[in-house]
């Protein structure tokens, strides 16, 4: 087909966290421009096993941009060249015929590799675990305007809740920090009426957790905000850091 694409393409292969992995070099031809990432790799998979050769393996589940799980890092960048945008949401036109791509996990102490591209995000649910809820009472949902919430704050923690938890920004971070992720979790309950039941012990909590489970320190040079595909601001991280101090001071009083 007229425009179609010849690619070369050095994956990472490896069989656990246990063993050594390595690059692998792929020739494709015939990559349709109009495809996405994803189902460039799913036509990689498929030639592999017609060649009697184990396919590589890639977390995926939504392919709409929405669950997060479509963590590769493509010449260097999660996610690939784009700005705002998840794995399954790069097509093949952002890419040149003849070009050489280069696909890698996530590289974090925090996800140790399950297989080739696929990581153990676990550290992100006991991170959420340790605090990223609010107390309820059941029953009969409250009416909605008897929790009124200012259009500003409504906003914000619109735009906090908009992170997919994919772990981007771990992966851009030279240092491996969860702070976006972490901060984004905090300031979607801190900014809400719902949130405030737990807010003295939240921040200290997930904070302790995420240190617990070895993402590194923030040293704020942007590269987990730029990388983001929801672009979450930093704004979260400053306010973290405030729920934190005061979360510290609480338990200190009591």
């Amino acid at each position: 087909m007229e425009g179609n694409m010849s690619l070369s393409l050095k994956v990472w292969r490896q069989s656990n966290k246990d063993t050594a992995g390595g690059f692998e070099d792929y020739k494709l031809d015939k990559v349709s421009p109009d495809m996405s990432f994803l189902e460039m790799f799913d036509v990689l998979n498929e030639q592999l096993i017609e060649e009697g050769k184990e396919p590589v393996a890639f977390d995926h589940d939504c392919r709409e941009g929405i669950c997060g799980a479509c963590s590769m890092f493509i010449n260097g960048r999660p996610h690939g060249p784009l700005k705002g945008v998840t794995t399954c949401q790069l097509h093949m036109r952002s890419f040149n015929d003849g070009d050489t791509i280069v696909v890698e996990p996530w590289r974090a102490a925090a996800f140790p590799v399950i297989k080739d591209l696929v990581v153990d995000r676990d550290a992100f649910d006991r991170v959420i675990s340790a605090g990223g809820f609010i107390s309820v009472n059941t029953g009969n949902a409250q009416d909605a305007n008897s929790l009124p919430v200012p259009k500003e704050a409504a906003d914000e923690a619109f735009s906090a809740a908009a992170c997919i938890a994919c772990g981007a920004c771990v992966a851009a971070c030279k240092n491996a920090s969860a702070m976006l992720f972490v901060s984004a979790k905090i300031s979607q309950l801190a900014l809400l009426p719902q949130g405030q039941a737990e807010r003295s012990i939240r921040a200290e909590k997930m904070v302790a957790q995420m240190d617990a489970e070895g993402f590194g320190a923030c040293t704020n040079t942007g590269a987990c905000s730029a990388e983001c595909p929801k672009e979450i601001s930093m704004v979260n991280i400053a306010r973290m850091n405030r729920e934190y101090i005061g979360a510290k001071f609480s338990s200190s009083a009591v």
